[in-house]
């Protein structure tokens, strides 16, 4: 029997969301599909696991011994169980959640807070359909054709749910390649502690475990932390690690600037790299939090209450090590704004920890069209980096699309290897000195930088004239043709 590939799993995947369409809003049933899936995977490997030990063993311990699992699936939790009903299936699956939370600490809350016992929402009809599709696809690791496709199918289904949920997509998902711009910006390495305290669905960590392996670097001692607030996010962002491979993590829920939870000791965990897409210009971020602050997160000033975006660079600066490194997505106007953030963008620059500001494309994000660039900050720039800032103008690659436009290989490829020279090329890129910014009252909108005005086209008079007479002749001609057939209809002298 062959093996479940990729597209085919995705296709299936894809599908029973349409099962749930019309009956529950399209921003909301990503958590029961992802919960669904969840669960059929963990009892298919459970199963196969046990039955492999039944064979090589000669005995049923692994049905269990909890030691013989990654996660251990109860028979009320397991897919037989499920499928053999036909009422009050919503009930079941939610005891089965319960119960795999339950047997595995490191599920806590993870799929709790999905209530499939909504018989308005969801009746029995339309859960059982839903069961019977999924029944259909086997999700052990020996019916998979590759070994991450369970995780891939996984990031695929929260792409669709983000362009399906239009502008609450960018709640959960960043776009892939605005990610993969930034990994590759900060080139994460084996051994590193690695953080995203706004981690949505997680893809920014995965996409740096990614690279990571790309580059011949191996992962298993690799640290990976994040803080979500939204619980129906963060659930979703467990499960995209796990369904990853990715066990060894550390999650937090709650806000990241009211109630900070990497913390050892009382103190901030720092970390490698920070890796951020927070939200843009958000009010009413925790202005009066951030004034109690007892962490020394807000030393360069406190943002205006109705834009918190300095509020959380100063956080992810204020989370790395002595050679850290962070990529954060922002808004351009914290580039140039004054008052409060015009404070706090000239004490960093008088710090000398930002090392580039990259602008990127119109329209690359869910729910917003305006323009974002991509902070680069640096606790230990290199020698020839230090009192300068990078500029890139890379707002005019890209490719279009219907509601959205994206970047292209070669569009992160450019940046990248631009970025890596810290070089300059006429009106693109150039490193620049602090006298020159600071001449500029500290203002770092990309355009005082970079001149990104077009050459007009030279226009040769000559040919233009000839062209012109040329044109002229035509209709004349035309006109003479015109005035002939008129005469014979009768029309004029």
């Amino acid at each position: 029997m062959s093996q479940l590939t990729l597209q085919e799993l995705e296709s299936h995947l894809w599908e029973s969301a349409n099962i749930l369409r019309g009956s529950i809003d399209s921003s909301d049933y990503k958590n029961y599909i992802f919960g669904l899936l969840f669960l059929k995977r963990l009892s298919d490997v459970f199963v196969e696991t046990a039955k492999q030990i039944e064979v090589e063993e000669n005995d049923d311990f692994g049905w269990y011994d909890r030691d013989e699992h990654q996660f251990f699936v109860p028979e009320r939790a397991r897919w037989t169980t499920i499928q053999a009903l036909t009422q009050d299936i919503g009930d079941a699956i939610n005891k089965a959640f319960e119960a795999l939370e339950e047997e595995n600490p490191s599920l806590q809350g993870v799929l709790a807070n999905i209530d499939f016992n909504d018989k308005e929402r969801l009746p029995d009809k339309l859960l059982l359909k839903l069961v019977q599709h999924f029944t259909a696809i086997d999700l052990s690791n020996s019916n998979l054709s590759e070994p991450d496709m369970l995780g891939r199918a996984y990031e695929y289904l929260i792409k669709q749910f983000a362009d399906d949920a239009g502008k609450k997509g960018g709640e959960f998902y960043t776009p892939s390649k605005v990610v993969e711009l930034l990994v590759n910006l900060l080139k994460p390495e084996e051994g590193m502690r690695v953080c995203d305290p706004t981690a949505g669905s997680g893809g920014m960590l995965i996409q740096s475990v990614d690279y990571i392996k790309s580059q011949g670097g191996d992962v298993r001692n690799l640290t990976l932390h994040g803080q979500e607030r939204n619980l129906n996010t963060w659930a979703t962002c467990k499960m995209n690690l796990l369904l990853h491979g990715l066990s060894d993590h550390r999650i937090a829920k709650g806000d990241t600037i009211r109630d900070p939870q990497l913390l050892e000791d009382g103190e901030l965990i720092l970390y490698d790299r920070v890796i951020a897409n927070p939200p843009f210009s958000l009010s009413n971020w925790g202005k009066e939090e951030a004034e109690a602050d007892n962490l020394g997160r807000f030393r360069f000033g406190i943002p205006p209450k109705d834009k918190g975006d300095l509020a959380f660079v100063q956080h992810m600066i204020s989370t790395l090590n002595h050679e850290g490194k962070a990529g954060v997505v922002m808004p351009h106007g914290i580039l140039f704004r004054g008052g409060a953030e015009g404070k706090i963008r000239k004490a960093i620059l008088e710090e000398d920890l930002l090392e580039a500001v990259i602008g990127l494309p119109p329209n690359l994000f869910y729910g917003t069209g305006i323009p974002a660039s991509i902070l680069i900050l640096n606790r230990k720039k290199e020698e020839r980096q230090k009192g300068h800032v990078f500029f890139l103008h890379g707002a005019d690659d890209y490719q279009e699309g219907k509601n959205q436009n994206f970047l292209r290989d070669e569009d992160i490829e450019k940046i990248v290897s631009a970025y890596d020279k810290w070089e300059e090329v006429e009106k693109y890129c150039r490193p620049v000195a602090m006298e020159e910014i600071n001449e500029n009252d500290y203002n770092l909108n990309i355009t005082r930088y970079i001149d990104t005005t077009e050459e007009e086209e030279q226009i040769d008079v000559q040919e233009a004239l000839a062209e012109l007479r040329k044109l002229e002749d035509e209709r004349e001609e035309i006109e003479g043709k015109m005035y002939g057939y008129l005469k014979e209809l009768g029309y004029g002298e």
